[in-house]
């Protein structure tokens, strides 16, 4: 597989991607505009999206782990860092680094 990054691959010549050209004539820009408005007033299609019963009562729940975001521990790693006081636990980080590792290659044996 070929990965491009010239300006004039597929991704950035698509329409409205970020190396769109911009209209050279009076008469371009006006059509560009007008084009522009109706798609924007004109609901597009959707794709149809139904939940499975259990997605639905996770949801309703909140999903039981309301616990999964500290506010107040975030705030206090944010001071640490900012007052220089923070220090990364290098041990911590490796082991968990390996037992997702573990888990990975036990995963694909399984598989």
């Amino acid at each position: 597989m070929k990965i491009e990054s010239t300006p004039d691959s597929y991704i950035g010549s698509v329409a409205g991607g970020p190396n769109k050209a911009a209209p050279t004539t009076a008469g371009e820009a006006a059509a560009a505009g007008a084009a522009s408005s109706a798609s924007a007033a004109k609901p597009q299609a959707g794709v149809q999206v139904t939940l499975s019963s259990a997605t639905q009562s996770l949801t309703a729940s909140g999903s039981g782990n309301s616990d999964v975001f500290n506010a107040e521990k975030v705030e206090a790693m944010k001071a640490a860092i900012a007052n220089g006081s923070f220090q990364v636990n290098a041990e911590a980080i490796a082991d968990k680094m390996l037992a997702n590792a573990a888990e990975m290659l036990n995963g694909a044996r399984g598989a």
